[in-house]
């Protein structure tokens, strides 16, 4: 019978957490790469003259997208903004898949007789970030935390006397 049963509320923020934890593990790889070298990434300032002057991306869009696949995973990780975050890599993972990946079909490259990686990976990360955007962080996250506590001052004034 339990394998037909609702999943509980405990259930719903572990898999909410556990969504979380992998998309951090991946992206902030990726980001890493870009913003400090890591991971064998060229580092910020190549990344951006890449961006700019290879893929002639507008200056303030290539920083978005640098900034936004270096920081989203940290803000998936504590659960704060979630969904502003993943919103923020669905829009890497679109201008990517157009831009890239789409016309190398649908299969990863694993033995390299590919031109380049198909979309195989971002249809699964997108499934996760969808979930994010439609559920949000969970129970164990910040946003959650925040959520209560203005839930209580709900019809408090805005302005509290220690504030005025």
């Amino acid at each position: 019978m339990r394998l037909f049963s609702p999943p509980t509320s405990p259930m719903v923020a572990t898999s909410l957490l556990l969504v979380r934890l992998a998309l951090f593990t991946v992206f902030i790889v990726h980001g890493s790469q870009k913003v400090l070298g890591w991971f064998g990434g060229y580092g910020f300032p190549a990344t951006l003259n890449g961006f700019t002057h290879g893929l002639h991306i507008p200056l303030m869009l290539a920083l978005l997208a640098i900034f936004t696949e270096f920081l989203a995973p940290l803000a998936l990780l504590i659960g704060l903004l979630t969904r502003l975050a993943a919103l923020g890599l669905a829009c890497i993972f679109v201008v990517a898949v157009a831009t890239v990946h789409l016309r190398n079909g649908f299969f990863m490259n694993w033995t390299g007789q590919q031109r380049g990686e198909g979309i195989e990976y971002f249809i699964l990360a997108a499934g996760l970030i969808l979930a994010l955007i439609i559920s949000g962080a969970g129970s164990w996250s910040l946003d959650a935390l925040l959520y209560q506590r203005l839930k209580a001052r709900k019809g408090m004034p805005a302005i509290t006397p220690e504030y005025q």
